[in-house]
């Protein structure tokens, strides 16, 4: 088996056995899609929405495509593709970043701190930059239209909803709460796949997180 393929694998297990609700496509671990929970304490965390991800067969070496499958106001996220405009995951991806750092860290970070400066989203970026009442007023406009929790239960199913109401227990009390995510517990390693890189610690800082 190739690097890539066991690396593929791993980063996958490591997905699906984290707490958050992951579904492959045609049980092909190279596309697949994510449940995503709007970032606590930001505009955005009453929405849930679905990430589309597929890896390249030369994943960790070139950086997965991921996109928002229904619709989100902001800067750097094309309202109409889904398409995310961050540099950690293009430009300088590196293949000691792995799926649970995206999914917990880089696109929380990107919600939380909008690059309105180099925008895929014009209106949004013009909102942020000059009337943040009315650009937190189109979030939740956007939020109410296309991803509340009853409105991704109709479009997609779910193995288990999250009502708005029930946000706060979702994620735990006031001292014990992440960024919006719930974060996944250290994983025993997999004895049956061993890797031919050397494993390294990654930190990721708040700058690697903009454009």
């Amino acid at each position: 088996m190739s690097n890539s393929k066991r690396r593929i694998e791993t980063d996958v297990m490591k997905l699906l056995m984290s707490d958050h609700e992951v579904e492959l496509v045609d049980d092909n671990m190279q596309e697949f899609h994510v449940k995503f929970l709007g970032p606590r304490g930001t505009p955005y965390e009453r929405g849930v929405w679905r990430l589309h991800v597929e890896l390249p067969d030369n994943y960790p070496y070139k950086s997965p495509s991921i996109g928002f499958v229904n619709k989100i106001f902001h800067p750097n996220i094309d309202a109409a593709s889904g398409s995310i405009c961050l540099d950690v995951i293009n430009s300088t991806w590196s293949p000691l970043y792995d799926l649970i750092n995206i999914v917990e860290w880089m696109i929380p970070g990107l919600l939380k701190e909008p690059n309105g400066s180099d925008p895929l989203n014009n209106e949004a970026a013009t909102l942020q930059l000059k009337n943040p009442k009315m650009y937190e007023e189109k979030i939740q406009e956007y939020i109410d239209k296309y991803a509340t929790s009853e409105k991704y239960d109709q479009q997609f199913g779910s193995s288990g909803g999250i009502p708005d109401d029930d946000y706060e227990d979702e994620y735990g009390d006031d001292e014990n709460a992440t960024d919006g995510v719930e974060y996944a517990e250290e994983e025993d390693e997999l004895s049956e796949i061993e890797f031919d890189y050397e494993e390294e610690d990654v930190e990721i800082s708040d700058s690697d997180l903009l454009d």
